[in-house]
C-alpha cells in the first residue's frame, strides 16, 4: 500500500511517521506527477489558506479533485479536513476541495493559546476513548446526507465526519502514539 501526504505546509512529516510505523509505504506529496499510483492520500494540518494556495500554485487542487472523484480515499486533519469542505462559513481566502457535504468554521477555539486536549468517544475505534489534540482547531457547524458522524466533543460539537472513503477529523491524530485513526484510514482505504 502507497500512501501520499501533502507536504505542502503543516504536520505532514508526523503523518509519515505515523504510517510508516504501520509499516505502510508513506511519501510526500508535492507535485501532480506524485499522485500517481497512490492507494490513499493524506491532507495534514497547518494553516488552511496557505495550504489552499500552494494547492492551486501547484495544479494539485484540481488533480486531488479527479482522484477523490475516481474513488481514492482521502483523510484530511484539520486544515485538511477544512480543505475537504463543501462550505467553510469564514473561509473567503481558501479555495476549497468541496469534496464532503459538511461546513466548517475555522479556528473555533480561539487562537493558538486556546488549544487543548480532549478524551472523545469514538464507537467506530475500539480500545477506549481517543486522547485527540486540537490546535487552533476547525468545527464542523453542520453535515449533509451521506455524512456519518465519527465523534463529538462532550459539548456537542462534532469534529470526525466520514463521507464514504473521504475522512475528515478537526485534531490532529498525528501528533499522540495512538494509531487507531490512521488504522482507521487505511481500512478505509483496503487494507
Amino acid at each position: 500500500m502507497r500512501v501520499g501526504v501533502l507536504a505542502a505546509q503543516g504536520a505532514f512529516i508526523e503523518h509519515i511517521a505515523a504510517l510508516r510505523r504501520l509499516d505502510v509505504d508513506a511519501d510526500p506529496v508535492r507535485l501532480p506527477r506524485e499522485l500517481d499510483g497512490l492507494d490513499a492520500l493524506v491532507i495534514p494540518g497547518g494553516e488552511s489558506t496557505s495550504i489552499s494556495r500552494v494547492m492551486l500554485d501547484y495544479e494539485l487542487t484540481d488533480a486531488v479533485r479527479k482522484l477523490a472523484a475516481a474513488g481514492l480515499p482521502i483523510w484530511g486533519t484539520c486544515a485538511g479536513m477544512i480543505l475537504l469542505a463543501k462550505d467553510i462559513s469564514d473561509g473567503e481566502k481558501v479555495e476549497p476541495l468541496r469534496l464532503m457535504d459538511i461546513t466548517v468554521r475555522r479556528n473555533a477555539f480561539g487562537r493558538q493559546v486556546d488549544s487543548f486536549e480532549a478524551d472523545l468517544d469514538v464507537p467506530a475505534l475500539a480500545d477506549g476513548p481517543f486522547h485527540a489534540v486540537f490546535i487552533r482547531a476547525p468545527v464542523i457547524e453542520s453535515v449533509g446526507k451521506g455524512v456519518d458522524v465519527l465523534a463529538r466533543l462532550p459539548e456537542g460539537g462534532i469534529v470526525a465526519v466520514q463521507q464514504g472513503k473521504l475522512l475528515g477529523t478537526a485534531f490532529h491524530p498525528e501528533l499522540t502514539e495512538d494509531l487507531r485513526f490512521h488504522r482507521y484510514f487505511l481500512g478505509l482505504a483496503g487494507r
